[in-house]
């Protein structure tokens, strides 16, 4: 495994979700954030509905109790979501099974 940015990764650029070392918190700044797998609920991009998706990788903070997603994270799920027929997305999906889906388009044509 090789250490990046404060975050665990497999050298074949596999994510990892287990709980990593202490990391910045981005809200308050303290040491005391870690990598935590989360439950996340999310709106599709044609509005048509939410889903929920199980083990988002995400950092807790034990000082000010935050949860969050990295902008990393976020920008990966919102363009899986772009690349995939959404029709056949579940209800509940874990992360990996989400990122695993077979994609529509290569890319997104709509970041410059």
């Amino acid at each position: 495994m090789e250490k990046r940015n404060g975050t665990t990764e497999r050298k074949s650029g596999e994510r990892t979700s287990l709980r990593g070392d202490n990391m910045r918190c981005q809200w308050c700044l303290s040491e005391k954030a870690v990598q935590s797998p989360e439950l996340a609920f999310w709106e599709l991009p044609d509005g048509s509905r939410a889903i929920e998706i199980q083990e988002v990788p995400s950092i807790k903070c034990s000082s000010c109790h935050i949860i969050y997603i990295d902008d990393k994270h976020v920008a990966e799920i919102e363009n899986q979501l772009l690349f995939i027929d959404t029709t056949k997305l579940a209800k509940v999906v874990s992360y990996d099974e989400l990122m695993n889906m077979p994609k529509l388009l290569k890319k997104n044509y709509f970041c410059f």
